[in-house]
């Protein structure tokens, strides 16, 4: 596809190394000539320095012919202007980056009302991932599908699941459950497991599950299954209003931290169920004094990762808090890696992710729609949600007959109101929901499945 590329941060940047990447045609623009050159420099796009809400800018960018304008800049305002005009100068499908809170109630309204294909907020989905977390604080991941019918929940196995060596074929008998695990990761590498696969302590699962049955599921493995009932949140930026927001609306207690005496008046106003402090939340005895032994949760929400990193350390030794850490550099996830720092939170790939996935819907509008795109086990496994039309050369054939590509697995089938853990006699109907995990990257269409 053609795509024009509007804004070279690190999102626009990231962004940029994906879709060239999964094969497409990029062009930036950016009023930056250092970044441009920069973008260039280590991408195939093709790079112009300009303001990207200029006719004669988009014009020369290509946009008459374009497929796909995605807008993100810092400015709101400017990415939903870029769009307009994009959808001026040509036919091509918009996507905009819009972060403020002021517009979280209008983004159905904006999209319709300019024609947009998707309206993008980091800030909102990175809360809304924390606050999943922060409910079922006993996994480090947990991912959505099927209008949260179905769930990705990922933890590590300890001694205390039992399931050491035991092979995955008898994991449903022994929860009592229909449940599949999709991914593992085990020293550093990552399997999609065969029946055969046997489980060791220490290795990160991914296990695919109804939600319904998550809670029933996770108390047979030993593990704690009610939400936090108390957060202590530093940092009261745009993901802090939003997160708070979130968990005092389920009853948990939030404590926010903020050492912006103006940011604290208004959080007041905005949230007075919640408990503002103005504080130097990097204090580490100021933490301990607001309570950070007692707390079920600690989020560090500040903007630097560095401090993100280090109050997330100190909570580990001073506190049993569930941990959920904001990283917004993608540079060094190799190192953090290795530090124990709960859940880790990249809301740059939560908006790349989000993106590429429309993107790949937009390829397929007459095809087998892709409806959802998570990257899990820190990026190495796409999880993708599909559903199946009529065209599809795999319907109503047994999933056992079928010549899937390697390490490509059919983990579920939702079909009207019943959710199908597929074995080799199932079959894919028209209709149907299918979600698929797999090691490869690109696919947009369910029939890219087969081998």
């Amino acid at each position: 596809m053609e795509i024009i590329l509007v804004g070279c941060g690190k999102v626009g940047t990231a962004l940029a190394a994906q879709l060239t990447q999964e094969g497409h045609s990029v062009t930036v623009i950016d009023t930056n000539a250092d970044k441009i050159e920069r973008i260039q420099e280590e991408l195939d796009v093709m790079g112009i320095v300009g303001n990207g809400a200029s006719i004669n800018v988009l014009e020369e960018a290509g946009a008459e012919r374009a497929d796909v304008l995605i807008a993100v800049t810092g400015s709101d305002e400017l990415n939903l202007l870029c769009c307009m005009f994009a959808k001026k100068a040509g036919q091509c499908a918009a996507i905009a980056r819009v972060r403020n809170p002021l517009y979280s109630h209008e983004l159905d309204f904006m999209k319709q009302q300019l024609g947009l294909s998707a309206i993008i907020n980091p800030e909102l989905a990175a809360a809304q991932e924390i606050a999943r977390l922060l409910r079922f604080p006993a996994a480090s991941k947990i991912d959505s599908f099927a209008e949260d019918r179905v769930r990705l929940i990922k933890f590590e196995l300890s001694e205390r699941q039992k399931l050491d060596g035991v092979p995955l074929h008898e994991i449903p008998g022994r929860l009592g459950q229909d449940v599949l695990v999709c991914a593992v990761e085990r020293d550093g590498d990552v399997v999609i497991p065969a029946g055969d696969f046997h489980l060791k302590c220490h290795d990160l699962v991914t296990l695919l599950i109804p939600s319904e049955k998550a809670a029933e599921c996770f108390a047979k493995l030993h593990m704690p299954t009610h939400a936090v009932r108390s957060a202590l949140v530093v940092g009261g930026g745009t993901i802090g209003y939003y997160l708070a927001k979130s968990l005092i609306k389920y009853g948990i207690r939030v404590k926010i931290v903020d050492n912006d005496a103006g940011r604290c008046e208004d959080l007041v106003e905005l949230l007075p169920e919640a408990t503002v402090l103005h504080g130097d939340g990097t204090d580490r005895q100021f933490l301990l004094e607001v309570g950070l032994p007692l707390v079920e949760a600690f989020v560090p929400l500040t903007g630097i990762d560095e401090e993100n990193v280090l109050l997330a350390l100190h909570a580990k030794k001073h506190s049993a808090a569930k941990l959920v850490t904001k990283i917004n550099r993608l540079d060094f996830d190799d190192i953090l890696d290795s530090l124990d720092l709960g859940s880790v939170i990249y809301p740059k790939y939560l908006i790349c992710d989000s993106i590429v996935q429309h993107v790949r819907a937009l390829q397929n509008r007459a095809g087998n729609n892709l409806k959802t795109l998570y990257r899990i086990l820190d990026d190495r496994v796409e999880a993708l949600e599909f559903t199946a039309n009529e065209s599809l050369r795999a319907l109503n054939v047994p999933l056992a007959e079928l010549h899937l590509k390697p390490n490509l697995l059919i983990c579920c089938i939702i079909r009207d109101h019943q959710i199908i853990i597929p074995r080799g006699t199932d079959r894919i109907c028209a209709g149907d929901t299918v979600i698929v995990v797999t090691l490869e990257r690109g696919l947009s269409d369910l029939g890219d499945i087969l081998a």
